[in-house]
């Protein structure tokens, strides 16, 4: 979707101020709010595209006054309430007003398994013989789609040109993985030129690389 969490490419937003030495985590709070978005995620209800859509689905002034872990939390009171998980009244006491189900209290994570959890990581690489739509050093175009969903490919490039250079193998699509549907298709990473993407005035021998996957992607003219 376009929103204004997808802010690649854009000009007048002022400097990024790298905080030094920065911690891990600014208050206590915020150590909370990750440690319940994984123990919830674990549950199976969703999937990382799906959560990324809540966290990124907010209106523009509200995701911009949010802090980090702030966005966080507002993608998983969206992502428990639409599951089922809690009520309104739930969230707005603070109390579970009834216990989860045997099947989903199997799958809490608990505190002694995070480690091995975060270790193992998702799966995402898909191993479907699917047939690469492009090869190495074809042209292609970004399809100029505005979705209303979730897609990972980024505002800026839609619509340009560029080059495959790399073929990743096949992933889980994730604009389809944001709807609840496992699609296996190649991810690529394509070059763009700066000026392709910015105009004449860009520096000539700038360039930026963007993963995509097939469904973001068109043969170039």
């Amino acid at each position: 979707m376009n929103g204004i969490h997808d802010l690649g490419g854009m000009h007048g937003l002022g400097p990024i101020d790298a905080e030094v030495d920065e911690p891990v985590f600014h208050h206590e709070w915020e150590r909370r709010i990750l440690a319940l978005a994984l123990a919830s995620g674990a549950m199976g209800k969703w999937n990382i595209d799906i959560s990324r859509h809540a966290r990124e689905n907010q209106p523009p002034a509200q995701y911009l006054a949010n802090s980090y872990y702030q966005t966080w939390l507002v993608g998983l009171e969206k992502l428990l309430l639409e599951a089922g998980l809690i009520n309104a009244e739930e969230l707005a006491s603070g109390r579970s007003a009834k216990a989860l189900p045997d099947d989903l209290a199997k799958r809490v994570l608990k505190a002694d398994m995070v480690a091995e959890v975060l270790s193992r990581g998702g799966q995402f690489r898909m191993d479907d013989d699917v047939p690469a739509e492009f090869l190495l050093g074809d042209g292609v175009r970004v399809l100029n789609n505005h979705p209303a969903h979730h897609t990972r490919a980024p505002r800026y490039v839609r619509g340009h040109c560029g080059v495959v250079e790399q073929d990743h193998g096949v992933f889980v699509f994730a604009d389809a993985n944001a709807q609840g549907n496992k699609v296996p298709q190649h991810i690529y990473s394509v070059r763009f030129t700066a000026q392709e993407l910015w105009g004449p005035d860009a520096a000539a021998n700038d360039c930026v690389n963007v993963d995509l996957w097939d469904g973001h992607l068109e043969a170039a003219d």
